[in-house]
């Protein structure tokens, strides 16, 4: 049997369940074969409000990766919030920067708190080697922005993945853009000194952990390194006699 044909029988054992659980367990199947085929079905599952389906189609989406995102941009359900922030999980875990235009757009101005906590996320898991190298500062100066502007959602669950972006992409710009890079240092402290919410105030602090520790290991891997390489060489004759 090729993939194709496994594809339709998969397929088609979504399209027939009959209850919740089978629906999982089809959707599941179909998730776990990988088969690229099985995107249009897989993003149709997002939107069956089920969510054990929709955790295992976004699963199946991620695996599939690059293949799966200009049909999730394509189909991204905008009648739908919680089949869009799934949809946007899905780019999130991919991190293609196909969608950031999409991420963008979900982040600032979207009114589902679902889909927006999506989006920020996704702005901190994009894959800068995917862009012409000329462009990555740019484009990484406008995510920063974004970001500044996310952190200050009225939603917490917003805000903290604001701050799971903002230390991904400190840690990602601090040896090519180190000023922008101390704006993120001084918002998460800021946050930190007067955010209402514990949960966001916990995980700042985190991230400034974390800044901090990359921080160190670049400031001291060179001296590690160079030590590494002064390795005494003996003089001749130089040993007992």
């Amino acid at each position: 049997m090729n993939n194709s044909d496994l594809a339709q029988i998969l397929i088609r054992a979504v399209e027939e369940a009959d209850s919740s659980e089978r629906l999982v367990d089809a959707v599941q199947e179909l998730a776990a074969s990988g088969i690229q085929e099985s995107v249009p079905t897989l993003i149709a599952a997002l939107g069956y409000n089920n969510p054990g389906a929709a955790v295992a189609a976004v699963d199946g989406l991620i695996a599939i990766g690059e293949a799966a995102v200009s049909p999730l941009l394509e189909l991204i359900d905008d009648y739908n919030y919680g089949a869009r922030a799934w949809a946007l999980r899905a780019l999130a875990g991919i991190g293609d920067v196909r969608a950031l235009d999409t991420l963008f757009e979900a982040a600032k101005t979207d009114f589902s708190l679902s889909v927006r906590r999506a989006a920020a996320r996704g702005l901190g898991t994009l894959r800068w080697h995917q862009l012409p190298p000329e462009k990555v500062e740019s484009v990484q100066t406008q995510v920063l922005e974004a970001l500044l502007l996310i952190s200050q959602d009225p939603e917490w669950v917003v805000r903290y993945a604001a701050v799971t972006s903002l230390e991904t992409l400190a840690i990602a710009i601090a040896a090519t853009l180190p000023d922008q890079a101390s704006r993120i240092t001084n918002q998460l402290q800021q946050m930190f000194d007067t955010d209402v919410d514990l949960g966001v105030r916990t995980r700042v602090k985190f991230a400034q952990e974390k800044i901090q520790q990359q921080q160190h290991q670049e400031t001291f891997a060179p001296k590690r390194k160079l030590q590494e390489t002064e390795v005494e060489v003996p003089h001749r004759g130089g040993g007992r006699r």
